[in-house]
């Protein structure tokens, strides 16, 4: 059986199950009756937030007609496949390093499959604005260059990137929105009537979110953001604001400390989160942007992300910066 045709009967199959699972579906509860959004998930997708300009004629949805066809020829898929074939005894040229290979693929879990949401495979997460892509006004991009330019230093630490430096996840993870990338896509949640805690795979990120409960003061601009929650019905409304002013040099939903971000959580079925989110920050944007994500439900458990064994990049990037100074005096 050709990977075409295998890629055909798991995307059949996979669309069949999500279809019928949305029909009238009861999520499992806790004791005190609130659907369950607690185990282990993962967003690992070919999707990504913003949509490529590879899929730009394709729009938001991709037709089942072409879906095994991108399926087997995505970049990573055939990455996955084709990144061993090489001749035993010599070492690579290295002149793909600039595309990503600093790990070859044995390393990274990016996902085969392009994400599932509401029974549609998408090109994006982006469903607003239509084009897939993150509105940036031009004021809000000078910013993001600024913000990038304050954190590519050698100086110190404090002048690296926050990823660099194990704080917080690299490409956004840990959110808000919270976004895949190219491995540790998994998450954590536990829930009590009073919190919901999402563990992020990812430099070991942990949001802790008050449900019911109102807004710390100003002053405090922790990683990640000042986060509360609600209950609407049956959806988990968290609302973030305040991220720390460090966490727009980061590779997505920069904001300001006028920014807003709301996230919705509901169950969509035994296999599946719906994950909504919506973004407004007219300091960075030239409109509010939303989207849509799935969690899928997954057995495996996480492994620590231990960012500090063996990290031998940010010392190095800083002794080489040192004997650079050196050599020109």
């Amino acid at each position: 059986m050709t990977s075409l045709k295998k890629f055909t009967i798991i995307i059949t199959l996979a669309l069949t199950g999500s279809a019928m699972a949305a029909d009238n579906y009861e999520p499992p509860r806790t004791a005190s009756g609130k659907p369950d959004l607690q185990g282990f998930w993962t967003n690992a997708s070919l999707t990504t937030m913003q949509r490529s300009n590879t899929y730009e004629e394709l729009g938001l949805t991709i037709p089942l007609e072409q879906l095994g066809n991108l399926t087997a020829n995505h970049h990573q898929n055939v990455r996955q496949a084709t990144d061993d074939n090489q001749v035993a005894g010599e070492l690579p040229d290295g002149k793909d390093l600039g595309r990503g290979r600093g790990y070859n693929a044995f390393w990274v879990d990016p996902g085969s499959a392009f994400g599932l949401v509401k029974g549609e495979y998408r090109t994006s997460w982006i469903t607003y604005p239509e084009n897939g892509r993150i509105p940036y006004s031009e004021e809000g991009n000078q910013l993001r260059r600024d913000n990038r330019a304050q954190f590519s230093g050698n100086d110190g630490p404090e002048g690296r990137a926050l990823g660099e430096r194990c704080l917080i996840g690299f490409g956004s993870t840990g959110g808000p929105p919270m976004n895949n990338v190219l491995y540790n896509n998994m998450y954590q949640i536990v829930q009590t009537d009073d919190y919901v805690m999402i563990m992020v795979e990812m430099v070991h990120d942990a949001r802790i979110i008050p449900i019911d409960a109102d807004h710390r003061p100003d002053v405090f601009k922790p990683w990640l953001g000042d986060s509360i929650a609600w209950w609407d019905g049956d959806v988990l409304v968290v609302e973030t604001t305040k991220l720390h002013p460090q966490q727009a040099a980061r590779n997505s939903a920069a904001l300001s400390d006028q920014g807003k971000v709301i996230e919705r959580f509901s169950r969509y079925s035994d296999d599946q989160i719906l994950y909504e989110f919506e973004v407004t920050d007219s300091t960075y944007y030239a409109e509010a942007w939303s989207g849509e994500m799935s969690f899928n439900a997954t057995d495996t458990k996480p492994y620590e992300y231990a960012c500090h064994e063996g990290n031998y990049g940010l010392p190095g990037i800083l002794a080489g910066a040192r004997r650079l100074e050196m050599d020109e005096q």
